[in-house]
């Protein structure tokens, strides 16, 4: 497991995992939305984003974690594993409130990119009806070759999490 893509809903633990897997694998860790969005919320052109990607992907260790579908295809050709974040939808809401409760609004330099507005709620809301059958359907069509790793709950999470660093010991 050398370049891992990281991908769910909102609030489903993506950042936490892949802060862990980065320090279990010794690998560089990358946050989509800290890549994507600046300081004040403004967005990297789609161009300079998918492009940045490319060279992160080109590395020979690598974790990113984010969703971003129209550049999925770019971690997926070119990662060993894809790790779905798989949790229900309340967990899913859980997670992005009690972050922000937790941590507050805006970047916070770990993975922690707190926006709470209504199209984030709506966004989370519909993710397993709408997002993740896409998500599903580009896992299948571009990361032919990769090991797959669906995570329903927080519970096997750990479980995996704890699995993966006794096996690189």
């Amino acid at each position: 497991m050398k370049k891992v893509a990281i991908v769910g809903c909102g609030g489903s633990g993506k950042s936490h995992v892949a802060r862990e897997l980065g320090r279990i694998l010794d690998a560089r860790v990358t946050h989509l939305d800290a890549a994507f969005y600046d300081d004040e919320w403004n967005a990297l052109p789609m161009d300079k984003f998918t492009e940045l990607q490319r060279e992160l992907v080109a590395q020979p260790r690598w974790v990113i974690d984010g969703n971003y579908n129209s550049t999925l295809q770019v971690r997926l050709e070119a990662c060993d594993t894809v790790v779905l974040m798989d949790v229900s939808t309340v967990a899913a809401l859980y997670g992005i409130f009690s972050r922000q409760i937790r941590h507050g609004a805006g970047h916070k330099g770990n993975g922690v990119h707190n926006r709470i507005h209504w199209g984030v709620i709506k966004y989370v809301a519909t993710y397993r009806r709408k997002m993740r059958p896409r998500v599903m359907a580009k896992i299948e069509e571009f990361a032919a070759g990769a090991d797959v790793v669906l995570l329903a709950n927080r519970r096997q999470t750990r479980r995996w999490l704890r699995k993966i660093a006794a096996t690189q010991s």
